[in-house]
């Protein structure tokens, strides 16, 4: 009888005892994504004569006409980092069927990057696809812009570019239009951003060439948030546990740009899930895509 209440005691206390904790897994860092190979691109192609003026052509398999998502690299507009972290991205979407059309620019810290110049790159290169779809099978009909970070900020200024005057310096006669802008991490807000503490946001300033108190014209026609409204769909994919780009970034500028933006959220990325297609949030992101081109 002892030997049973024993027992059944062992058994209670077992049962009540409180369950191992899984601890979360850990995020995906800059260091992870720079470690991995880099795939193959089809062409480096040229659009302009300064050294960072050119652009990387993945196309799919077949004849096409493909669809076209022009990739623009984040890392905080400076030199430090270019556009070999987004090849990932680039060959993810090449291998669903898209052409790809990663572009370099004149950032900061190289002679013509910041301000103006590092605008004028990024609507350059995208405009340049008119003259590669007179080579490559390209749909000019389908094109969208799928940006990271700093470049997420300069995806949404190529959709925004329409509603510069003309006398603005980063003014273009006849942009090529749109289809829709997919942000990863997005900076949608330069002053708002570059008023905060963190490991990007003191390179606003440095892009733009001062503060907004100095130049609030520059700030009006280089930040998306100050160039509504869009007539362009913006997808903003924003991981909950960001350390960089806070998810208000995202939020703020989709509560004031209306219908047609659409913020969505993973509650278990951070800052580079979003640019790791092997991620559990990037089938979200290519749906995403997937809805503004087909």
């Amino acid at each position: 009888m002892l030997r049973k209440i024993y027992f059944l005691l062992i058994l209670l206390i077992t049962s009540c005892a409180p369950a191992k904790q899984t601890a979360p897994p850990a995020l995906i860092t800059w260091q992870d994504i720079a470690a991995m190979p880099t795939p193959a691109y089809d062409a480096q192609i040229k659009y302009g004569t300064e050294a960072s003026q050119f652009g990387e052509l993945r196309l799919p398999a077949g004849k096409g006409k493909f669809p076209v998502v022009v990739v623009v690299h984040g890392g905080c507009w400076l030199s430090a980092y270019n556009l070999q972290y987004m090849s990932h991205v680039s060959e993810a979407l090449r291998k669903a069927g898209y052409a790809t059309w990663n572009i370099e620019f004149r950032r900061v810290g190289e002679t013509g990057g910041g301000w103006p110049g590092t605008f004028q790159d990024v609507a350059a290169g995208t405009d340049y696809l008119r003259e590669l779809a007179k080579k490559y099978p390209l749909d000019l009909d389908r094109v969208a812009v799928i940006g990271h970070s700093a470049g997420g900020h300069l995806a949404l200024w190529l959709a925004a570019r329409t509603n510069l005057k003309q006398s603005s310096p980063l003014y273009s006669a006849d942009p090529l239009p749109i289809n829709g802008v997919v942000t990863l991490a997005g900076i949608t807000d330069l002053k708002t951003y570059s008023e905060a503490e963190g490991s990007c946001n003191s390179a606003v300033e440095k892009l733009i060439g001062g503060s907004a108190t100095q130049f609030p014209e520059r700030y009006a026609e280089a930040s998306p948030i100050e160039l509504l409204p869009l007539q362009t769909p913006v997808r903003l994919v924003q991981g909950a546990k960001d350390p960089i780009v806070p998810v208000s970034q995202a939020e703020s500028f989709a509560t004031k740009a209306g219908n047609s933006a659409e913020v969505i959220l993973l509650d278990q990325a951070g800052h580079f899930e979003l640019v790791a297609p092997q991620s559990e949030g990037w089938p979200k992101i290519k749906k995403a895509l997937d809805k503004l081109l087909n």
